[in-house]
């Protein structure tokens, strides 16, 4: 009889339920969202407070469970993850993204570390394995740290080397920056609190929590099995795209798991083992702001379900990352933007089947974002172009 087909209709009720978008599906705490999403984008700061409040029963609340829940309970974590990228994970997943992503990452990044400071001359290995030593017993010791606080504990910090000699973008490195990253990526540190406000892009660094070690193989299951009880159904190259990983894990993975497979308007798809049934109780109609890099703008490399590709130029940057969107009932619609005196503006591109009621929906969500806000004025990492023309800066 083949795979039971699962139409755009039905992915997109699946998204605003699983996603916690759709009214009744709304969370009350961070961890919930977290988990729903199973990661938060978390190299633009604003995006993981946003993108909670996007899905709160109560948005005023965001900034404060967030906060909570990243600095008081410890019960997320801002870590280094899929394709090199910071992301926000639930606590109990860090071994697993570890084990799954980060060890082939690390063992990269640090050999790239080691390869550029040998041509610029620099210290070796041993040299830079005695400042890692010292340095993460300097965090220990302070509990967190800025990079210019630990180099005051550790000097060697401070050393420079050029990198990309002859290039047109040649530079210099501080061996502070490079180290703390490939850290982070080796999950020996972690992002803290921020040095100002929620929206700073300063931080301050910690000592990363314990966490088993895994195995390779056993940890990819596992995470791709969460994204597939978030995201699913996806084809392999969403998979592939989403986890970084080469296309042999992927499918290892999926054979694991015991990964079920449907059919879908662009081929294959795959979803947990059991996961084929239909929507029991469609979501009523929704209307949701989601911050710039969301995960759910970004989670799946075919976004034509959701996302009509007239609509791209103007919703994504020359390097592929979306900006503020506007979403009803499953679909991106339009995007929105924060002015420079606080007004939240926003702007409607598809009009099927939008009409007075998905306006009125799309006006509340936005005087709830605006609310929030207050006197915070935020500003995507990634500009876009339509996000820019909104907010007056072209």
């Amino acid at each position: 009889m083949g795979n039971r087909h699962i139409d755009v209709t039905e992915r997109r009720a699946r998204l605003g339920l699983r996603h916690r978008l759709a009214g009744g599906a709304r969370a009350t705490r961070a961890e919930e969202v977290a988990d729903s999403l199973v990661a938060l984008h978390g190299s633009d700061p604003a995006t993981v407070h946003l993108g909670v409040a996007a899905r709160l029963a109560d948005p005023a609340e965001a900034v404060a469970v967030t906060e909570r829940a990243l600095y008081e309970d410890r019960t997320l974590v801002r870590m280094h993850g899929m394709r090199h990228t910071v992301f926000v994970f639930p606590a109990e997943l860090t071994a697993v993204v570890h084990a799954s992503t980060g060890i082939a990452i690390a063992a990269r990044a640090r050999a790239a570390l080691l390869k550029d400071m040998a041509k610029a001359g620099a210290p070796d290995a041993a040299w830079l394995q005695d400042v890692e030593k010292s340095t993460l017993a300097a965090l220990a010791r302070r509990g967190q740290a800025t990079a210019a606080e630990l180099t005051r504990d550790e000097p060697r910090l401070r050393e420079q080397f050029a990198h990309s000699a002859g290039k047109s973008y040649e530079g210099v490195h501080t061996v502070s920056s490079r180290l703390l990253r490939v850290l982070g990526v080796e999950g020996k540190v972690v992002r803290g609190r921020p040095v100002g406000s929620w929206i700073s892009s300063q931080f301050r660094w910690a000592v990363a929590p314990p966490h088993p070690e895994l195995d390779v193989a056993d940890a990819q299951r596992e995470l791709l099995r969460r994204w597939l009880a978030a995201c699913g159904p996806a084809t392999e190259a969403d998979l592939k795209w989403w986890t970084g990983w080469r296309v042999t894990e992927v499918r290892r993975a999926l054979t694991a798991m015991g990964a079920g497979e449907v059919s879908l308007d662009e081929g294959t798809g795959y979803v947990v083992d059991g996961d084929t049934d239909p929507v029991a109780v469609p979501p009523e109609p929704w209307a949701a702001l989601l911050p710039a890099l969301d995960p759910t703008a970004m989670g799946w490399q075919g976004r034509d379900w959701y996302l009509a590709p007239e609509l791209r130029p103007a919703l994504f940057d020359r390097s592929g990352n979306i900006g503020p969107t506007v979403w009803w009932n499953g679909r991106v619609i339009g995007a929105w933007a924060q002015r420079p005196d606080g007004e939240i503006v926003w702007r409607i591109l598809d009009r099927d089947g939008v009409g007075r009621e998905a306006e009125t929906a799309v006006a509340e969500r936005a005087a709830a974002l605006s609310a929030l806000l207050g006197p915070t004025r935020v500003t995507p990492r990634f500009r876009t172009p339509l996000e820019k023309e909104l907010a007056g800066a072209v």
